[in-house]
Formats: C-alpha cells, structure tokens, sequence
C-alpha cells in the first residue's frame, strides 16, 4: 500500500490537481512546517499548506532525489533552486490502513533557505486568504 500513497502522491505533485490532493488525505490530516511553530490540523488546511508549498517549492528544479520507506510511513527527499538558493529537503509522509495521508512534516535546509521559504509561503498563504 505504501508504494501506491507514494505513487499518488507523485501524481499529484506532478498535475498539481487539488482534487487528487484532497482524495489523499485523511480527514484529520495534520501537516507539519519548519516555518509554523505548531502543527497545522484538519484537511481543509494542509491542503492549503500543500496546494501553497507546491506552488512556491514546485518550479522546473523541483524533483525528489530518493526514498525511503517504513510500514506505514516515507521520507522522500527533495531539492529545488529558487532566488539562487538551492533548497534541499525531506517530505516525511505517513498513512493510515485507507492508504490516506494523516501526517505530513516537511523539514528544509539551510537557514537561508528556510528564510526565503517563510517569506514565500507567508505570501502566498495571504495572497490565498
């Protein structure tokens, strides 16, 4: 089953599709930023997390560059260029026995990078508002 989340997910990323994002969530989704202090909870909002992180992160440098996975869970490590700054990070994404993601926790480096991503998000977050 992992594989098949995995696979949906990677579907995603590439149609941008909201609605396959939302098919892949669990109801109690919980989403997990190095740019919010406190875990976002409920669907509705990782979604705009997600739909918003794709949009500042999922430019034509974006790619994952390997996986890993456990059980119920992956880590999947991704890289991307934005401003000039290379941004390398790891998805870590875990699943309930529906195949629906219920924790999704991004962790960036470097600082700079983290720095520019809370300036991104932060815009695109308002701009969605």
């Amino acid at each position: 089953m992992g594989k098949d989340v995995i696979a949906n997910w990677h579907a995603f990323v590439r149609s941008r599709d909201p609605a396959a994002l939302h098919a892949l969530l669990a109801e109690d989704a919980v989403f997990e930023s190095p740019v919010v202090h406190t875990p976002q909870a409920g669907r509705p909002v990782v979604e705009k997390y997600l739909l918003a992180a794709m949009q500042v992160l999922g430019n034509e440098t974006f790619r994952y560059e390997g996986e890993w996975f456990a059980e119920s869970s992956a880590v999947l490590e991704f890289a991307c260029e934005i401003d000039g700054i290379r941004i390398n990070g790891v998805d870590m994404i875990a699943w309930n026995e529906a195949g629906r993601i219920t924790r999704f926790k991004v962790m960036v480096r470097p600082l700079k990078a983290i720095n520019l991503l809370h300036q991104k998000m932060a815009a695109r977050l308002t701009a969605r508002a």
